[in-house]
Order: C-alpha cells, then sequence, then structure tokens
C-alpha cells in the first residue's frame, strides 16, 4: 500500500538475526553501548524456536525505526524457567508471532487492569480480537480463553491471588471481546455454551462480580433482526427497481402498500412476486416475511399486476419509464445532501470493525454479519447508478444542463458534510462514460461550475495510491465517513501481501496492520457533539425522495438512453 510502510519480512534468516545479535550483545562491548542503560545482565543465547512460541520485538522509544533490535528475552516460561533475564517496565515486547494459544497467553500475562496503563494492553488485545478470525474459529478462541481461565483457586496464599488476578485478566479480555462483537456472534452456538461455562464456572462468586455483570449483559442484549433497517429492491421492469428503506421484518402487504404508494396505483391491483430461480417463482401472500434471518430477500422482488397470469408481465414499460419527469428540480440541493448523509450516517453508525474482516475474508457467507457494510457499499453503488438514471431520463438539453449543476452541488454538500462514501458516488456517476459521452450538454455547463467539477474530481484522483483522497480525508473531523471501497481495498492488500502463518505460527504484525485499518471506523464514528443528531431533518418531500431511489441497474439500457439523447455524430 503506497501510504503504509510495508513491515519488514519478518521470517528470511530471522533466526540467524536473533541468534547473532544475541551473541553480540556478549562479546562486543560496542553492541552492549547501544543497549537500554536499564537493561540487566543477559542470560545465554537461546535457540531460537520452530514452533509453538511466539517471537518478540523490542521497540526502543528513543532510537530510529531502522535501529530496531531484535531479542526472545520475553519467552514464555516453557524455554525460560532457568534464565535470570528480569524484564525492564519501560520496554515494549510486542508479539511478532505464535500459534494462537500462545500468543494469547502472552497477551494475557502481560495485560495490566491499571486504568492509567491498561491503554495500551486494549489495543494489544484490540490486534488481536479484531482479526481473529483471520486465523481462528469462534470455538478454537472460547476454548482458548476457558484453557486460560483457572479453575481452581484452594491452594496457598500466593497461587490464590495469582489465580484471582488470571480470572480478572480473562474477564476483562471476555468483556473487551463481547463489547467489540456487539450482536451478530450471539446466536453462534460455540458462544452460547462458552458463556454458560463460563458462568457454571464462577458460580461461587458474589453477584455483581465481572463474569456475572458480561454473562448477565450477554443474555440481555440480544440482536433484534427486526429492527434492522435495509435496502429491498421491487423491479418495476427488468432492468428498472425501486430501491426502498425498510425494516428487516417488513411484511409482503407493508411493502406492497409502500410500492403503490410511490408509483400511484391501487394496491388491490398489484402483487408482489419472489423470482426464486430461472423460471420458477412465489406469490408472496400478505402476511409472508420478504426477508430471511439473514436480512437476505426470499428471491429477486418483482411487482406486477394481479391479472399478470402465468407470465410476469411488468407494471410499466421503459418508454413510460422514460417520461417520468425528474422531481429533482423541485428540492433544493442541500437537503437532498443533507437526506443522502443522514441515510448513510444512520447505516454507517452500526457498522462494526470486525464486518470489514468478515467481509473481506468470506466468513458467514450469507449470514447478518456483514449486512450493515453490505448495505452502505449497496448504497454506494445505487447513490451512482441514480445520477446517471436521473440525467439519462431527462429529455430536453436545457434541463439536464441544470440537473448536472444540481448534482455537482450535492456532490460539494455532500464533501462538506463530511460524508465521503456519498460524494465519491455522485462524481462517479458524473463520471460514468453514458453520461460524460453527452458533450453538447457538458459544453453547456457554466465555467464556475466546470472549475468546481474539475476541483471535486481531483479527490478521486486515483494517482498515488489515492493520496489526494487520503492527505484531505486525514485533515477531517470526526464524525465522518469514508470511501469504504478504497478501506476494504487496503485491507485486501494487507491480507495479500502478507503471510497469515509461517510454519504453523501466526503473523501477528499482519493482524495489527489489520486491526489498525479497521478501526478507522471506529475513529469516524466518534461524535461527541452529537453533530449528525443534531442536524436538521429535512423536508419529508425530500426525505422520501432520498428514501425511495428510482434506479435503472442496466448499463446497456443506460447507453441506449445515452445515444437517443446524443446520437453519435
Amino acid at each position: 500500500m503506497g501510504s503504509r510502510p510495508q513491515p519488514r519480512n519478518l521470517w528470511q534468516g530471522e533466526g540467524r538475526l536473533l541468534h547473532a545479535a544475541l551473541v553480540e550483545q556478549e562479546e562486543d562491548e560496542d553492541a552492549e553501548e547501544e543497549c537500554s542503560s536499564d537493561s540487566t545482565s543477559r542470560a545465554e543465547p537461546l535457540t531460537m524456536p520452530t514452533f509453538d512460541v511466539p517471537y518478540f520485538r523490542y521497540i526502543d522509544d528513543e532510537g530510529a525505526e531502522e535501529e530496531e533490535e531484535w531479542s526472545s528475552s520475553r519467552s514464555l516460561s516453557s524455554i525460560e524457567e532457568d534464565s535470570s533475564t528480569d524484564s525492564v517496565v519501560s520496554d515494549r515486547f510486542v508479539v511478532v508471532a505464535g500459534t494462537p494459544e500462545k500468543i494469547l497467553e502472552h497477551l494475557l500475562n502481560d495485560l495490566t487492569l491499571d486504568d492509567n496503563q491498561g491503554k495500551e494492553s486494549d489495543t494489544l488485545l484490540d490486534d488481536f480480537l479484531l482479526p481473529y478470525p483471520v486465523f481462528m474459529s469462534t470455538s478454537d478462541l472460547c476454548q482458548a480463553l476457558l484453557g486460560q481461565y483457572p479453575k481452581n483457586i484452594f491452594c496457598g496464599r500466593e497461587d490464590r491471588k495469582e489465580a484471582l488476578e488470571r480470572k480478572q485478566k480473562v474477564l476483562h479480555l471476555v468483556s473487551q471481546w463481547m463489547s467489540l462483537c456487539k450482536d451478530f456472534l450471539r446466536d453462534e452456538e460455540p458462544v452460547k455454551v462458552f458463556m454458560k461455562t463460563l458462568y457454571l464456572t464462577t458460580l461461587g462468586i458474589k453477584t455483581g462480580s465481572p463474569v456475572l455483570t458480561v454473562t448477565e449483559k450477554w443474555g440481555k442484549n440480544k440482536s433484534n433482526l427486526d429492527g434492522y433497517n435495509t435496502l429491498c429492491h421491487v423491479y418495476v421492469t427488468m432492468d428498472v427497481y425501486l430501491s426502498i428503506k425498510v425494516h428487516g421484518g417488513v411484511l409482503a402487504q407493508e411493502l406492497l402498500h409502500i410500492v403503490a404508494e410511490r408509483m400511484d396505483v391501487p394496491q388491490e391491483e398489484l402483487a408482489l412476486v419472489a423470482v426464486t430461480f430461472p423460471g420458477g417463482r412465489v406469490f408472496l401472500q400478505p402476511q409472508d416475511r420478504v426477508f430471511s434471518d439473514s436480512l437476505r430477500p426470499l428471491g429477486r422482488l418483482h411487482i406486477c399486476r394481479k391479472d399478470a397470469g402465468e407470465f410476469l408481465f411488468p407494471l410499466i414499460d421503459n418508454s413510460e419509464v422514460q417520461q417520468r419527469s425528474a422531481r429533482m428540480f423541485s428540492l433544493n440541493t442541500w437537503d437532498v445532501a443533507v437526506a443522502l448523509t443522514n441515510f448513510d450516517w444512520t447505516i454507517f453508525n452500526s457498522i462494526h470493525e470486525q464486518q470489514l474482516v468478515y467481509f473481506t475474508f468470506s466468513r458467514h457467507a450469507g449470514s447478518h454479519h456483514t449486512v450493515a457494510l453490505e448495505l452502505l457499499l449497496q448504497r454506494c453503488n445505487e447513490v451512482q447508478l441514480w445520477v446517471m438514471t436521473e440525467v439519462l431520463l431527462c429529455p430536453t438539453l436545457c434541463r439536464r444542463v441544470q440537473l448536472i449543476k444540481k448534482f455537482i452541488k450535492i456532490a460539494a454538500h455532500c464533501k462538506a458534510q463530511r460524508n465521503l462514501n456519498c460524494f465519491f458516488a455522485v462524481i462517479m456517476g458524473l463520471n460514468a462514460a453514458a453520461v460524460g459521452r453527452l458533450t453538447q450538454t457538458w459544453e453547456k455547463i457554466p465555467g464556475k461550475f466546470k472549475k468546481l467539477f474539475s476541483e471535486l474530481e481531483t479527490m478521486t484522483d486515483p494517482s498515488l495510491n489515492h493520496k489526494a483522497y487520503r492527505d484531505s480525508f486525514k485533515k477531517m473531523k470526526a464524525p465522518k465517513i469514508p470511501f469504504l471501497p478504497l478501506l476494504l481495498k487496503d485491507i485486501t492488500f494487507i491480507h495479500e501481501g502478507n503471510k497469515t502463518f509461517h510454519d504453523n505460527l501466526v503473523n501477528f504484525e499482519k493482524l495489527h496492520m489489520i486491526a489498525d485499518t479497521v478501526r478507522l471506523i471506529r475513529q469516524c464514528q466518534t461524535d461527541p457533539m452529537g453533530l449528525y443528531l443534531q442536524s436538521p431533518s429535512p423536508h419529508p418531500d425530500v426525505r422520501a425522495y432520498v428514501d425511495y431511489l428510482h434506479i435503472i441497474d442496466n448499463q446497456q439500457t443506460l447507453f441506449e438512453l445515452s445515444h437517443r439523447l446524443e446520437p453519435r455524430a
């Protein structure tokens, strides 16, 4: 990735470098002077393990990045029982590689529950918990956590104190995991069994203890898909659909009522049909749920007249679609941008960092794990198609010029409101080939609008790994909505450019890079002033227009419309 420094190769000759560094520290006085003044005497050189033991990188806070030294002085107790090496509080050791169980053990050993010193530990836990689906299953993580939880504290006083401290650390980690995962792991059977087992293991602990707090929260906060907003496509022709914002538990009769109202057709004349496979169709009954538990529609939804017979005759044909007047001319561009941003923010604010991990690594395909992320990506694509549809359905040159001017202003307003996802979508819609080829239309655009559009285009320039966008976005204060396709591209590049395993060891450096990237979601969602909550609600007409976009989802149809407006010379 251009903007992110690539990590050093962690594997080639690493054992030789580590071993040589330890030998030089004993034999070369100059090498000893470069070490920290707080360092204690070194133990005998250790033979680098080949598996099941993490490597650790020593980071000198005051040294240059090129002068990092590597050490295994804080290896696990299994190879350090006879070592006299003392840990130095000011030195920071970061796991570089290890088996999942050993990395978890190391993180718990170094975990501090002190409020003033726990931030770095929590960041390391984030690095482990956010991308854990990359290298282990949820069931394996549950078993590893139970393996770290002491089962018996009826022992010596010192051992009992150590066991209680270990319990607190495990519970802190579980609490953070629960907070990170939110709702999308609650329905998984391994998690239910794990929480029940953890609860039963600690029945002797008094009420109000951390474990009871964790398990009670886990049981109370059940996911509710019925209250989840999603987008529903209802096709009125083979190419044209209405994009409608509905709740996850919407019934067929509710959706039918919305469509009939939007299209000004009596509901009694309409039927909702789900096309489940080529040639297969199901007429939905009024009380049928439109979405499954994974918030996926039962099939491609079509609206047709009840007297359609055996075939799905469209409600309207393409000629009628093209005659629909653009309502954009009666709407204020700032109000439209506000409505678009409010719509996007509602979805974006419900996205969790781990959804990017599940989406990138194709975990739980078809479940609700990534529904919010997919919804915002879908919305970005729809806004782009909406811009193209509105422009290409505008029959007169003068009105097309006015419409493009409005969309340029909407793009500028979205940027001002720090909604870069919608900003990119509008610009890409105007830059699409079917719209860009309308030379007669673009020639009529006033110079100041052409200049503004050129300035906005600069931010979408992909050169130098989208440097213009990254620099501008970095300067924007939160809350803000990033351009999600680029964020997913960054994660994909990290994944494909770095090994997940080497000799059965998990590359923790890669996990840190992934976690550091997806944490951008959390940073962008920070809204201490409640800015999006304070933003004025747009006029009902504007909100209705934005909530129900009219879209042509066929590039060939869009090009046909474009050539009809301005034929080839």
